[in-house]
C-alpha cells in the first residue's frame, strides 16, 4: 500500500514539474515578441521603426547641431562588409539629411542580408525618423558585388537639449533567400 502511494506521489510530482517546465518555456518564448513590441512602442533599447516615417514640416533649428555617428557590424554567417561612407555627420534638428552606405559581398556566392538598426542613447530613438532606409527590406548581392544605398532621415526638432550625439548602429545578418527584394544596383 505504501509503495502504491509513494508511486502516485512521485507521479504527481513529475507531472507537476513537467507542467511548470512547459509553462516556463512557453512564457520565455512569449517574451521575445512582447519585448520587441514594448521596445518599439517606448523607444527603449534603441529600437527604431521598421518602415518609413512621416517627417515634420516644421522649422529647422539652425541654432543646434547634433552629431550622428554611423556604426556598422556584420554578424557571423555573412561574408559581407557594410560601411558608412561618412561615419560621422553633423545635422540640424528638423532638417532632412542623407547618409550613404556601401555593401560589399566578399564571398564566392550570392547571399542575402538584412540590416537591423539601433540608436543610443535610447531616449533619442523616438526622435530619429527614417524616411528611406535599406533596413526596411532584405538585400541580395552576387559574389563580389558592391552596392551603395542611402539612409534618408530627420532628427525631430523636439530632441531633448541634453542629447548632443546620437549613435546609429546597423548590425547586418544573413537572411532567407526567398524573402529577398533584390535591388540590383538601383543606387549605384
Amino acid at each position: 500500500m505504501r509503495t502504491t502511494q509513494a508511486r502516485a506521489g512521485v507521479r504527481r510530482t513529475v507531472i507537476k514539474t513537467l507542467c511548470v517546465l512547459v509553462g516556463m518555456v512557453g512564457f520565455t518564448l512569449a517574451l521575445i515578441p512582447l519585448y520587441d513590441v514594448f521596445c518599439e512602442i517606448t523607444g527603449l533599447n534603441g529600437k527604431t521603426a521598421s518602415s518609413a516615417q512621416v517627417v515634420s514640416a516644421g522649422e529647422v533649428d539652425k541654432s543646434r547641431e547634433v552629431r550622428v555617428q554611423l556604426v556598422t557590424r556584420t554578424g557571423t554567417g555573412l561574408s559581407w562588409q557594410l560601411q558608412a561612407l561618412d561615419p560621422v555627420i553633423t545635422v540640424h534638428p528638423g532638417e532632412i539629411s542623407q547618409a550613404m552606405f556601401r555593401f560589399t559581398n566578399l564571398g564566392d556566392i550570392t547571399s542575402s542580408g538584412k540590416a537591423v538598426p539601433s540608436i543610443t542613447p535610447s531616449a533619442g530613438a523616438e526622435h530619429f525618423r527614417k524616411v528611406e532606409c535599406f533596413c526596411f527590406q532584405q538585400q541580395s548581392l552576387m559574389a563580389g558585388e558592391t552596392l551603395q544605398l542611402p539612409l534618408v532621415f530627420q532628427i525631430a526638432p523636439d530632441l531633448p537639449e541634453h542629447i548632443k550625439t546620437l549613435t546609429l548602429a546597423y548590425s547586418l545578418y544573413p537572411s532567407d533567400e526567398d524573402e529577398v527584394v533584390a535591388l540590383g544596383g538601383a543606387y549605384d
